[in-house]
């Protein structure tokens, strides 16, 4: 008899940090000491909480292990699997630091970080295995498409995804039920679903996560959707370099066909629908959807122009439904549940909840699912336990190189689709980057633009070549070359690349830029009139200074000096015995080695 369970993360985070050999170790041990009929070890997929991986968690009990090693696992074992101690000092504490004598131990789900979600797409992750239908059935799974195809006609779906209020959480916000009820009435020989697992944005992982811990939720979807639009073959596209979520997604695939889940005539309905998945090779520009349905036909992903749009015309020149796989995430959920239940979630206009991918400078990045309407100061300081090493937020980029930055002024906005809009932001597909006082937003402008142009697939001149004058626009300001001029020149293209591109890629290119030119103007103005970067991040604009009081003249600044920039004076400082140093500006390349090196903060950059 079973009496434990050690969960133990397969998402790519954890495994990147070593997880699949503390799994493995585990496995050994409890073999060794005669355990395997009592404690059975479990990968899953992400729990959220990526800094601190590999993560253990121990049922029945919940117990929280953190940044655990193969060399932790006997410990565990023997104290906490054998004799019942929990090994205090691998145990997550809430407050972010270890007490022994007093520790506040807390379950995964008592954190702060977990307290404020509402896991509905990640209901499961780090709660199944991924690798196996029946732990994915034995928490309701299949049982949507079961309801939906022997108790519901396919208008009843549509109506029910609709009446949900469920829009689609890929970027667009349009809603999913009118999409899929534009479709439906397309006759077509054969009709097509298609899975955008693309995923593109920098510091995006949500879709990935999913895939990787819960990929039957997204099967039964599709199969739900091509019921509902009366399709009977779908797509996965999704990135070829997230081979973990790519293999759990081919392993569902087969265990769902085995299961007649896929295939002729599911739950004896007359009901036939399958699933192939489509590798991409890394195109940004393939998140568009009519991109990507061409990048499945085999050609070279480029948008298409719109109308005709998918639902009438789409892949394979058929009707096809197109969603993303957090979208998709949340049907077998709206089925089981109702319509009322996910509408009683969020906000008037923007129902459910949203999966952010956190990162950037918060102290708990991490994979988190609150309800839409959640302030950006909870998820910031509550979840994400604030800022690190006491600095001071700034803004926060929503939306990656298709979004807009959030600045400190407006932290208590209520996320949701319409008050993002109406900020000049937007909600993109989940991405939420923190960025504390020493983010130079210019810079952070320029990076996004350096990531779109590359990208852009060429095919609209507005795209190819105006993202490009935009981006050498702001390598001119960063580089202390700009003008006032620049600046104006800078928003009114950005206005013509957004009214004029084909797709959203270009569309959206821009925002980064009127983002920042709206909530930070005064960086801009000052990398022109002041020739300075606030933030002392654009290297052309910065000086380095030793203070010759505070230097005490041990040299390290001058040995570790790539160019030998840094010579002794003839200066004395009180108290101290060596010469001070100082840095020769004209020959100083900037690289900040001498204040790396500098024990006594006596380098500054200004």
């Amino acid at each position: 008899m079973i009496r434990s369970h050690v969960m133990i993360c397969g998402g790519t985070g954890c495994t990147s940090s070593g997880s699949k050999k503390v799994q493995e170790e585990f496995k050994k041990l409890i073999k060794a000491y005669g355990l395997e009929e009592e404690i059975q070890v479990v990968q899953t997929g992400c729990f959220g909480l990526c800094a601190l991986g590999p993560v253990v968690i121990v049922y029945p009990d919940g117990t929280f292990y953190s940044r655990v090693t193969p060399e932790d696992v006997n410990e565990i074992v023997e104290s906490h699997l054998l004799k019942g101690h929990i090994v205090e000092r691998l145990v997550y504490a809430d407050t972010g630091k270890i007490e022994p004598k007093n520790p506040k131990y807390v379950t995964l789900k008592e954190t702060a970080f977990y307290r404020s979600q509402n896991r509905i797409v990640l209901r499961n992750c780090g709660v199944i295995d991924p690798e196996d239908i029946n732990e994915y059935i034995a928490r309701d799974g299949y049982q949507a498409l079961n309801k939906a195809l022997t108790s519901m006609t396919p208008d009843d779906v549509i109506k029910c995804v609709s009446d949900s209020g469920l829009r689609g959480r890929g970027g667009g916000g349009f809603p999913t039920g009118f999409k899929w009820a534009l479709c439906a009435p397309n006759k077509a020989p054969q009709k097509y679903v298609v899975c955008n697992a693309d995923e593109g944005d920098p510091g995006a992982f949500m879709d990935r996560s999913v895939l990787e811990g819960d990929p039957h939720c997204v099967i039964e979807a599709m199969a739900i959707a091509g019921y509902a639009i009366g399709a009977t073959k779908g797509y996965v596209y999704v990135r070829a370099e997230y081979p973990i979520a790519v293999n759990r997604l081919r392993i569902a695939i087969e265990q769902a066909r085995e299961y007649g889940l896929l295939g002729k005539n599911i739950f004896n309905s007359g009901f036939d629908f399958d699933i192939e998945i489509r590798l991409g090779a890394g195109a940004f520009v393939c998140g568009e959807e009519t991109a990507l349905m061409t990048s499945i036909e085999g050609n070279r992903g480029e948008p298409r122009p719109r109308p005709p749009y998918p639902a009438v015309k789409g892949l394979y020149n058929s009707p096809t439904v197109e969603n993303n796989v957090e979208t998709f995430a949340n049907i077998p959920q709206i089925i089981l549940n109702g319509a009322e239940w996910f509408a009683s979630i969020g906000t008037e206009k923007s129902k459910g909840t949203k999966v952010f991918a956190l990162g950037g400078k918060i102290k708990h990045t991490g994979l988190v699912e609150v309800p839409m309407g959640t302030t950006l100061r909870q998820i910031i300081e509550e979840i994400g336990g604030g800022i690190p090493d006491g600095k001071r937020f700034k803004a926060a980029q929503t939306g990656g190189p298709s979004g807009g930055c959030i600045p400190a002024s407006l932290i208590d906005t209520e996320i949701d689709y319409d008050n993002l809009t109406a900020i000049g932001c937007m909600m993109g597909s989940g991405g939420l980057i923190v960025m504390d006082e020493d983010t130079c937003m210019v810079d952070i402008a320029k990076f996004f633009l350096e990531f779109t142009v590359d990208e852009s697939c060429g095919k609209c001149t507005p795209c190819r070549v105006g993202t490009k004058r935009l981006l050498e626009m702001l390598e001119k300001i960063t580089e202390g070359n700009g003008t006032m001029e620049d600046i104006d020149k800078l928003e009114e293209l950005c206005y013509y690349i957004k009214a004029n591109a084909q797709c959203g890629l270009g569309q959206t290119a821009p925002n980064p830029v009127l983002a920042t030119l709206k909530f930070f103007r005064d960086e801009y103005i000052a990398h022109v009139q002041n020739k300075k970067c606030p933030a002392g991040v654009c290297k052309n604009l910065l000086t380095y200074v030793i203070d010759k009081d505070k230097c005490i003249g041990c040299g390290m600044c001058a040995r570790n000096c790539p160019p030998g920039t840094i010579v002794a004076t003839d200066y004395i400082a009180p108290n101290h015995k060596l010469s001070s140093y100082e840095i020769i500006p004209d020959s100083c390349i900037k690289c900040g080695a001498c204040m790396e090196n500098c024990r006594f903060n006596a380098i500054s950059k200004r």
